[in-house]
């Protein structure tokens, strides 16, 4: 390995904090490559985050949010909801259901007229050690 590129990884094993060493941070990094991949594949069932940033003060953007998730109950698990300031809030989802599914619907609230930012983290049933 290059030494510039193993002296980036010895960075990047040190933030991961003091318990990792090499050989677990690329046990970590091939786990969540493997899982990302099965995420991808068709039909796997997957739960993921989806945290967003809006304005409630934009025009309907609460009760689009919430008819969007009374309509799609089957994929809708849990959300909180936080006031970030007088103007903004944040709302974290917890989605579950076929990849595509979810990630549709996160793409459908994400453009929704209002959301400001957000992001999606879709997570596969574990892989064993």
């Amino acid at each position: 390995m290059p030494e510039g590129l193993l002296m980036q990884f010895d960075e990047f094993v040190a933030r991961r904090g003091v318990a990792k060493n090499r050989s677990e941070v690329v046990r970590d990094l091939v786990r969540d490559a493997l899982v990302q991949s099965q995420c991808d594949e068709p039909g796997t069932e997957v739960m993921g985050t989806l945290t967003i940033v809006y304005n409630h003060h934009a025009t309907d953007v609460q009760e689009t949010l919430h008819n969007i998730q009374h309509a799609n109950l089957g994929l809708f698990v849990s959300s909180t909801h936080v006031h970030v300031d007088e103007e903004n809030c944040l709302e974290s989802i917890i989605l579950r259901g076929e990849a595509i599914d979810v990630r549709l619907m996160a793409d459908r609230i994400l453009g929704t007229k209002g959301v400001q930012h957000g992001g999606l983290f879709v997570t596969a049933v574990p892989i064993d050690a």
